[in-house]
């Protein structure tokens, strides 16, 4: 029986790594992200307001507007004030191409606040508003 010293004469050196814990360290990091991100959210934390009838939302639209509560208004995830919204509305229409705006508002925010936006919305020259909702499951009679 001989046993077998590395370096010497006619024995070969074995150059191939050990896959096994970087295998079990990537399997491991996959599991982390599959339970993580259904709870990523995208967008502006807003409580929306449930709907039976709605259709599906384009995965990635060009403009959005969202209202919080406190009445805070961001567009495209960028805080802006009522006084300049007409601006910004303009620049970010011009740069999507078509006139087509989301709107994302919380569901207990008052309703003249809303229309308040949606006046600002039509003078700046949106053509399309798309009302974002949550799906309701039931129905309610």
């Amino acid at each position: 029986m001989g046993v077998s010293i590395p370096g010497k004469e006619g024995d070969e050196v074995s150059a191939v790594p050990n896959v096994v814990p970087l295998c079990d360290v990537l399997l491991v990091l996959l599991i982390i992200f599959m339970v993580v991100t259904p709870l990523i959210q995208k967008g502006v934390d807003v409580r929306l307001p449930t709907a039976l009838n709605t259709i599906d939302m384009p995965e990635n639209p060009e403009v959005v507007l969202h209202i919080r509560k406190g009445g805070a208004l961001y567009l495209n995830e960028d805080q802006v004030q009522m006084d300049n919204l007409a601006i910004l509305l303009e620049e970010a229409l011009l740069a999507a191409g078509d006139k087509r705006l989301y709107l994302r508002a919380d569901g207990e925010l008052e309703y003249g606040n809303v229309v308040d936006v949606i006046e600002i919305m039509k003078d700046a020259g949106v053509e399309i508003v798309g009302i974002i909702t949550d799906k309701k499951t039931e129905r309610i009679d």
